[in-house]
């Protein structure tokens, strides 16, 4: 007996995806700075060095004296030379005085009185030490440094960011089949 059959061929459908990638950028731009550094302002002042040096002594123990100078030496050995006449004549007047004590006054004084005395012999340097005064003073220095502070301008700059979303495209690359036959088998000879 010969049944009719079914034949059935299917398709199945198929989709297709067609994805764009998104597209982002994000630049920062750097800042825009500005630093300017005024000098500084420096001051110097100076006090001159001085030096002073004086020979008067030096130029006296050589004997080179201004007549001024001469006069009052002169003065001075004058009356010590009145006070020491002074002072050994009220001496002697004194030992005159007593002269009933022992020793004799009147030859000893004769004896000191009759010869001058004798001059000191030593070496003496001329000019004698340290007769040669100097005084220094040294120069000073004084600095003034006014300092500057630093002009600083800054000036931010946003980022720049760009973006272009993606996107997904579907569409159909195959749509669904079915169809169906009616098949009848054939006799089969024997």
């Amino acid at each position: 007996m010969n049944i009719p059959q079914l034949k059935m061929t299917s398709q199945m459908a198929q989709i297709e995806l067609q994805q764009t990638k998104p597209k982002q950028t994000i630049r920062q731009p750097k800042a825009d700075i500005s630093i300017q550094q005024p000098k500084a302002e420096v001051s110097m002042r100076t006090t001159p060095s001085k030096l002073t040096i004086d020979q008067t002594k030096a130029f006296a123990d050589a004997n080179l004296m201004s007549i001024f100078q001469r006069n009052d030496q002169f003065a001075r050995e004058g009356k010590q030379a009145v006070l020491e006449g002074i002072e050994r004549r009220a001496q002697q007047g004194t030992e005159l005085m007593k002269i009933e004590q022992k020793g004799n006054p009147l030859i000893s004084q004769a004896k000191m009185n009759a010869y001058t005395p004798m001059k000191r012999l030593g070496i003496a340097f001329i000019p004698s030490p340290f007769s040669v005064k100097i005084d220094y003073k040294p120069a000073e220095l004084h600095i003034d440094v006014q300092a500057k502070k630093p002009n600083i301008k800054v000036q931010t700059n946003s980022p720049e960011h760009h973006y272009v979303p993606g996107d997904v495209l579907t569409k159909m690359k195959q749509y669904q089949d079915l169809q169906i036959e009616v098949v009848y088998p054939e006799d089969k000879v024997l």
